[in-house]
């Protein structure tokens, strides 16, 4: 669980802004958004490796 303690005459916004912070520092977000819906194992395999085959690929160029 992520808390935000709020300060004493602190704005609403920057203890917002700190909690956003750590939300995505955690990756809550990120995998809330993973879990929305189901993806098939064989689709995420091959989105791993079309990731997997473009990283390969650009560093070659770079080079």
């Amino acid at each position: 669980m992520i808390r935000v303690t709020i300060k004493e005459n602190e704005p609403i916004d920057k203890a917002l802004k700190r909690f956003k912070k750590k939300l995505e520092k955690a990756g809550v977000i990120k995998e809330y958004r993973n879990r929305q819906f189901f993806v098939k194992d064989s689709v995420t395999k091959r989105t791993a490796i079309g990731k997997a085959i473009y990283r390969q690929h650009f560093i070659e160029e770079q080079e």
